[in-house]
């Protein structure tokens, strides 16, 4: 067990860590796709996609260097699919987490998870939030994927952030959201199968355009 001394010393020599890896945020390096975001297929789950545009103010208030956001109608599970891609970030200039953003607009956490979904690469984890706004539900999972990996833990997409500005010159980075609305046809175990049948089509499409 480590001496009641030793332990004093983790707070400070933790800032110091941080301290030194922000550091490399100012010599990273700026990362273009490798493809075109709306390279990624409009057909997702067999059905196709509707772009929509953002306003200026929320892209604004985004800050991302590019996006896209698509609406899939249908009468049991319509969804929409938004991913926002970052070629680097700085002090003012990151991702918004949708844990703080989605509040802000109206919309009250029901149930938070963590989720395994099936992929042709693998298992991959992804955030699960149950949403309610008024009368109207909603079922949203989202994950950070970029630099090799696809994240959901808010501490661990923070912790890799700093580390990899420091050691690579790296922060790009892509906030991938899918929001299924629950209806008179669609329960919560729908929309969960919905949303999973897109995130594993979605996660393999997207490294296919993500820099290397």
């Amino acid at each position: 067990m480590p001496r009641p001394d030793l332990l004093s010393w983790i707070p400070g020599a933790m800032l110091s860590l941080g301290a030194l890896l922000t550091l490399g945020v100012s010599r990273q390096r700026e990362m273009p796709l490798a493809l075109p975001l709306d390279s990624v297929p409009a057909v997702l789950a067999g059905r196709a996609g509707m772009p929509v545009t953002l306003s200026p103010a929320e892209t604004r208030v985004a800050r991302m260097t590019s996006y896209i956001l698509r609406a899939y109608d249908g009468e049991e599970a319509p969804f929409t699919v938004y991913v926002g891609y970052y070629d680097h970030q700085t002090q003012g200039r990151t991702i918004h987490s949708p844990k703080n953003c989605l509040p802000g607009s109206g919309w009250e956490a029901l149930q938070q998870t963590e989720v395994e979904v099936p992929t042709v690469l693998g298992p991959q984890r992804v955030n699960r939030y149950m949403l309610q706004n008024k009368e109207a539900r909603a079922l949203v999972f989202y994950w950070y994927q970029g630099r090799g990996r696809v994240a959901a833990s808010e501490y661990r997409v923070k912790w890799e952030l700093l580390r990899d500005a420091a050691l690579r010159g790296r922060t790009e980075e892509a906030l991938v959201r899918i929001v299924v609305m629950l209806n008179e046809r669609t329960s919560e175990a729908v929309a969960a199968r919905w949303a999973e049948r897109v995130t594993a089509e979605l996660i393999p499409s997207l490294f296919r355009v993500l820099p290397a």
